[in-house]
């Protein structure tokens, strides 16, 4: 049984990596400066639509971390998105109005360039509304990390999604452009989280947070999974499955330890919920562009009209890294 699993995601891994190949064609390049790509630079990937109040922090908080190039696909913005990762010296784009629902929500373009650009780098896959945050990241630059786990033979890391989030309602502060948005949605729960694994992947499965208890109260199964690994010493061979949530080849995903030690891990710092969600959500709604027929933007929708204040008793304000460890939200394992 066991032979006949990994032929049979084998042959998933190359139809996924075809179907990345033909999506190329959806993609119209808009700026390309991957010439200057360098042979250690770590790269990031990333795909939105119209996130133009929170691209000047996302890529100055990048560009602290140590990331050297930005790989971005726009899926049609038309709030000035576009025009401004243009003028991004560090900033390679790509544009397409084609359907984020039949490119697997993105998975499939970014597949396709890490394919082709991310090959022998270590990569970073996030969203602009996701800040990594690792063991050490407030005196050692990323670099310092992918240069511990070259040493390691580790070639993936995973995070935790970590949903941030203001006390009161999530309107009462509007969000400026190029704010930290970690001033705003500073509090996030501490506990609450179950966790599964999946037997076919190897991945962990993570649910739980605000979203759960509040969005999916009744349903906790349905909310959104928490578990990501976007940190890859990518190979153009590799592609991502679902999000950022596994991987194949599969042996990627086993990035947590069963057996009693513990294996280095980060979090995903989720800024979300800030005062432009409304409008964001009324637009995903109409786009009906997302999974299982936007049911997470709907929950939101629902969600934020019957109770818009995320914060409870049990809310932790973010202080830093330290602070996520000593919960047991990541560990610096044996990265000392």
């Amino acid at each position: 049984m066991g032979a006949w699993q990994n032929y049979r995601l084998r042959l998933l891994r190359k139809r996924r990596l075809w179907r990345a190949f033909r999506r190329r064609r959806e993609l119209t390049s808009v700026t390309d400066r991957t010439l200057a790509i360098r042979k250690h630079d770590i790269l990031l990937f990333s795909t939105l639509r119209n996130e133009r109040l929170r691209l000047p922090y996302f890529l100055r908080y990048y560009r602290d971390l140590g990331v050297r190039h930005f790989l971005i696909v726009d899926n049609g913005s038309d709030d000035g998105s576009r025009e401004y990762l243009v003028e991004q010296k560090d900033v390679s784009l790509w544009s397409t109005t084609a359907s984020y629902k039949r490119s697997r929500f993105g998975v499939d373009w970014l597949n396709w360039l890490q394919m082709r650009y991310g090959h022998r780098h270590w990569t970073l896959t996030v969203d602009p509304d996701e800040f990594f945050v690792y063991p050490f990241c407030d005196t050692r630059p990323l670099p310092a990390l992918t240069d511990w786990l070259d040493t390691m033979a580790i070639r993936s890391f995973p995070a935790m999604l970590l949903d941030m989030y203001p006390k009161g309602p999530i309107d009462a502060q509007p969000y400026r452009e190029g704010q930290n948005p970690l001033e705003i949605a500073c509090w996030f729960d501490a506990g609450n989280y179950t966790f599964s694994k999946n037997h076919t992947f190897w991945n962990l499965w993570i649910q739980g947070g605000p979203r759960s208890r509040t969005m999916f109260a009744d349903d906790p199964y349905a909310a959104p999974s928490l578990n990501k690994i976007p940190l890859v010493k990518w190979d153009r061979s590799y592609c991502y499955m679902s999000s950022t949530h596994m991987l194949l080849p599969r042996g990627l995903n086993a990035v947590f330890d069963e057996w009693g030690g513990e294996r280095p891990s980060g979090c995903l710092l989720h800024a979300k919920f800030l005062s432009t969600l409304p409008a964001k959500v009324t637009e995903e709604l109409e786009r009906g562009q997302h999974y299982a027929g936007s049911r997470e933007y709907r929950a939101y929708e629902e969600g934020l009209r019957d109770s818009p204040d995320l914060w409870c008793k049990w809310s932790e304000k973010y202080i830093n890294w330290r602070q996520l460890e000593i919960l047991g939200l990541m560990s610096k394992g044996n990265w000392a």
